[in-house]
C-alpha cells in the first residue's frame, strides 16, 4: 500500500485512475488544480504523484521544478499525449522517475505506480539510515534472571502496538538497546529507526532536528533539510533523554504526538507523518512533572505503554553471562583467546553494585581484555580498577533523608570528578556515561550556583526591594 496522489485537469481521467490505484489497496488524493495540488504535496508524505503534462494554471514541469525545489521526495510519473515526448523528457531531467503514455491501460499505470512506491521507499529508508546516529545494530539480550525474563515478555507484548514507549531506567542499564528490540518485533522492522540524543543538542537546533527546516529560517540554514519525523515516516523515532527537551518544544512534541502533525522550521505548510516513538529516560518523570520541568500531558502521552529497565544491582545472578559475553566479543575483535575469570574477581564482579549498570561492565571488560596480558582476570587486577569510586560503601556521606536524586547525583559525580583529578573523560569512563552528558550536567550546575550567588548579592545590597518610591 502507498500514498499517491494524482493530478489532472480532467475529471474522468483522475476518477478513472484513482478506482484503479484503490483496487491496488493505495491511498489515492486527487486534484484538479496543479497550483492546489502543490501545496498539499509540500506539506504531505505522498510516495508517488502521477500528473498530466499539459494542465492551465501550472503545467507538469512546472509543477516538478517546484517539487524539486522544496525537496519532495516523492516518485513522479508524467502522464503525456502524442505529441509532447519532448516535454516528458525535460521532465525525466529533472527527476520524474518515469513516463506513460495517453491512452494507456490500467495494468501499465498499476505497475508503474507499484514500482514508483517502491523507488521512493527506498530511497527515503537510504536517506533515514545515513542520518541515524547509531550503527542500528541489534545486540543480544544477555541474562536469564527473573527480571530479563519479565522484561523479554513485556517487550514481545508491547512491540506489535504503535503507541508510544516510555523507558525508564538508570544510566547504562541498555534502555536504547530495549528500544530497538521493540522496533525490530514490531511491524515497523523494515522501516527506517532513527535515534535523537536530546541532551546534546540546543533548543534551536532540537527543534530544527526534530521537525527540519526552510532554507533561510535561520543563519546558516542555506538548503532545505528534513527533520528525524520525515525521515523516520513510516517506522520509529527514538527520543534518547527526553526528559532534557526544553518547554516550549515540548508543546510541539505533543502536538506530533496527538495529532501527526507538524510544520517544518520557517514553513507554514502542515506535513504529516507516521512514526512510533520510543522516548527513554534516567530521571524520575513524575518527579519532574511536580518540579514544572516537564509536561503533565506529554508525560502521560508518552507513558502510554511503560517499560522500567532493571538496575545490574538487581539482577546480579546476570553478572556471571555478562562477562563472559563482553570478554567472547573483546577477544573476538582482537583474534586472542577470551580472558579466564578467577573465582575471587566474579565473586567481586558479582557483588559490586555496578552505578554505571552494563556499560560500567563492559567497559571494564574491554579494558581487561586489553591490559591483561596473562589470560586470567583476577581479584587483585580488578580492586584497583573499582577503587572505591563508585562503590555502595563510598557513597557521600553527607546524604540524609529528605535528599532528592539530583542532589545524590551531583554529590556522586563530584566526589569522582576530585578523585579522578578534574580529568573529565576518565570521570565519565568511571561513571559509566558520556563525557558531553557530564559536561551538561557541570554546566547546569555552575549556573545554578552563579544564580544562587547573584541573588545573595542581590539580596545583600538590597536590590530586590519592591515598591519602592
Amino acid at each position: 500500500m502507498g500514498r499517491v496522489c494524482v493530478v489532472d485537469d480532467k475529471e474522468m481521467l483522475r476518477e478513472s485512475i484513482a478506482e484503479t490505484l484503490s483496487r491496488d489497496d493505495h491511498v489515492v488524493t486527487t486534484f484538479g488544480d496543479p497550483i492546489e495540488a502543490l501545496e498539499a504535496i509540500k506539506g504531505g508524505s505522498f510516495d508517488c504523484v502521477v500528473t498530466d503534462l499539459k494542465m492551465p494554471g501550472m503545467d507538469g514541469v512546472t509543477l516538478l521544478r517546484e517539487m524539486r525545489a522544496a525537496e519532495c521526495d516523492a516518485s513522479v510519473i508524467v502522464m503525456t499525449a502524442f505529441g509532447t515526448i519532448e516535454s516528458a523528457v525535460e521532465a525525466m531531467k529533472l527527476g520524474a522517475l518515469d513516463y506513460i503514455q495517453k491512452p494507456f491501460e490500467a495494468e501499465q499505470i498499476s505497475l508503474l505506480v507499484d514500482r514508483a512506491i517502491q523507488h521512493a521507499r527506498l530511497r527515503s529508508e537510504n536517506e533515514a539510515l545515513k542520518r541515524s546516529l547509531t550503527d542500528g545494530q541489534i545486540r543480544e539480550m544477555v541474562g536469564d534472571s527473573p527480571a530479563m525474563r519479565v522484561l523479554r515478555d513485556t517487550i514481545a507484548r508491547i512491540a506489535p502496538s504503535s503507541n508510544t514507549v516510555l523507558i525508564q531506567g538508570e544510566s547504562g542499564t541498555g534502555k536504547e538497546l530495549v528500544a530497538r528490540r521493540l522496533h525490530s518485533a514490531s511491524g515497523r522492522a523494515n522501516r527506517p529507526m532513527l535515534c535523537l540524543n536530546c541532551a546534546a543538542l540546543s533548543s534551536n537546533l532540537l527543534e530544527s532536528e526534530l521537525f527540519g527546516h526552510e532554507r533561510g529560517a535561520f543563519t546558516g540554514a542555506d538548503r532545505v533539510r528534513k527533520g528525524r519525523f520525515e525521515l523516520a515516516d513510516g517506522g520509529t523515532l527514538l527520543l534518547d533523554e527526553v526528559s532534557e527537551i526544553p518547554l516550549p518544544l515540548q508543546a510541539k512534541l505533543l502536538r506530533v504526538l496527538q495529532e501527526r502533525q507538524f510544520e517544518r522550521v520557517g514553513s507554514s505548510a502542515t506535513r504529516t507523518v507516521d512514526v512510533r516513538v520510543i522516548a527513554t529516560t534516567n530521571r524520575n518523570l513524575p518527579d519532574w512533572v511536580a518540579r514544572k520541568r516537564f509536561r503533565e500531558d506529554l508525560y502521560f502521552r508518552l507513558s502510554v505503554l511503560p517499560l522500567a529497565i532493571p538496575p545490574l544491582r538487581e539482577r546480579r545472578d546476570d553478572v556471571p553471562m555478562l562477562v563472559n559475553y563482553f570478554l567472547a566479543k573483546a577477544a573476538s575483535r582482537t583474534g586472542h583467546p577470551a580472558l579466564r575469570v578467577s573465582d575471587g574477581a566474579m565473586r567481586l564482579l558479582t557483588e559490586y553494585d555496578w552505578p554505571g549498570n552494563v556499560r560500567e561492565l563492559e567497559n571494564l571488560c574491554e579494558r581487561a581484555s586489553v591490559l591483561v596480558l596473562d589470560g586470567v582476570l583476577t581479584e587483585q587486577i580488578i580492586v584497583p580498577w573499582l577503587n572505591g569510586i563508585q562503590r555502595a560503601e563510598s557513597f557521600p556521606s553527607k546524604l540524609r533523608h529528605g535528599h532528592i536524586m539530583e542532589d545524590m547525583e551531583r554529590q556522586l559525580i563530584e566526589k569522582t570528578l576530585r578523585e579522578c583529578a578534574g580529568h573529565r573523560a576518565k570521570t565519565a569512563e568511571a561513571l559509566g556515561i558520556g563525557v558531553r552528558t557530564l559536561t551538561l550536567k557541570l554546566k547546569q550546575w555552575r549556573e545554578q550556583e552563579e544564580a544562587r550567588r547573584s541573588l545573595q548579592a542581590a539580596q545583600a545590597g538590597g536590590g530586590l526591594l519592591v515598591g519602592t518610591r
